[in-house]
């Protein structure tokens, strides 16, 4: 989700569901101990629970920047071995790790080590020819094993060769019933389940299996189905918003970036599939895709974007 789910899009969803945990972007440990802290750890207090999502395979790197993100305020240090990019790849983090369960079992002993905070992983069912049995559970004890007691994991191996980032999310088949095998395999470990999720339905018909639902792009691409998730999943008393009472409560924080000095458009781009399917959808994004990037735009091009979504639909 890197590019995706920065501060105003985390900010967008905590409205949506006030008790769904949200993760950052991956952000490379060494962004943080070399660079600007304050460009990617800066967050609205009303995220919690917020997790930082860190991208590395240095075991001191990693725990000096756990760290930093438990400085932060953070509730949850989360180290990525899942991610599929070349990029991330060449730079010796991401999903090429589960090659080297023992140098990740190092660096989650480290992160642990350093931060009263959970330590958690994120992971794929395996990389490349790896078989999803042995090994995998082999990694998965080195990491209890060095302190992490929650697992995410998304149910699709990683093809390092010969498969892009984008068909690394859709073309390795989907093997739900070996990610209910580690829950069986590992009892006191939560494992939470990612991958090809796409409705809240099935997402409950995981719980019966697993600890928790991970969900990534669906959310983000169609975030109203988040609108449940604090009634159905947290048994929850709390009334959900409706489309219109969502934007009502974003377009106050977008006044306030707005004048810091944050064009419109970074926060715009994150509510484009509020109105997914509703009559006048796509005048919602036309206009808030063509307007909202202009020099000096205000939030008043939002107000005008509404006016594209018919009064029962936004009130809905």
């Amino acid at each position: 989700m890197m590019a995706w789910t920065d501060r105003h899009a985390r900010y967008f969803l905590r409205l949506i569901s006030r008790n769904a945990r949200l993760y950052t972007e991956m952000v490379t440990a060494n962004a943080l101990i070399y660079g600007d802290p304050k460009r990617f750890l800066l967050f609205d207090p009303s995220e919690h629970p917020v997790a930082l999502q860190l991208g590395g395979s240095d075991p001191v790197g990693l725990a000096q920047a756990a760290a930093i993100g438990e400085q932060w305020g953070y509730d949850e240090i989360n180290l990525n071995v899942g991610c599929p990019s070349d990029r991330v790849s060449s730079g010796h983090f991401g999903a090429c790790l589960m090659a080297e369960p023992k140098l990740v079992a190092e660096a989650v002993a480290a992160m642990a080590e350093v931060c009263s905070v959970p330590i958690t992983v994120k992971c794929r069912i395996g990389i490349d020819d790896m078989d999803v049995h042995e090994p995998l559970d082999h990694f998965m004890s080195g990491i209890i094993g060095a302190g992490c007691k929650t697992v995410i994991v998304h149910a699709r191996k990683a093809w390092l060769k010969g498969l892009s980032p984008k068909e690394n999310r859709d073309v390795p088949p989907l093997d739900y019933p070996r990610v209910y095998e580690l829950k069986r395999s590992f009892p006191n470990t939560a494992v939470i389940i990612n991958g090809g999720i796409t409705t809240l339905d099935k997402s409950l018909s995981h719980l019966d299996h697993v600890d928790g639902v991970m969900l990534g792009r669906a959310a983000y691409e169609l975030p109203y189905l988040l609108t449940d998730v604090d009634q159905k999943i947290f048994i929850s008393n709390t009334n959900s918003l409706t489309r219109l009472e969502i934007i009502e409560k974003y377009i106050p924080y977008c006044d306030l970036e707005c004048d810091n000095g944050t064009p419109l458009h970074h926060m715009t781009r994150h509510i484009l599939g509020l109105f997914h399917g509703c009559p006048g959808a796509r005048g919602w994004r036309r206009h808030l895709s063509t307007q909202a990037v202009r020099e000096n735009a205000t939030t008043a091009i939002i107000r005008e974007a509404l006016d594209f979504v018919s009064t029962s639909q936004i009130a809905a």
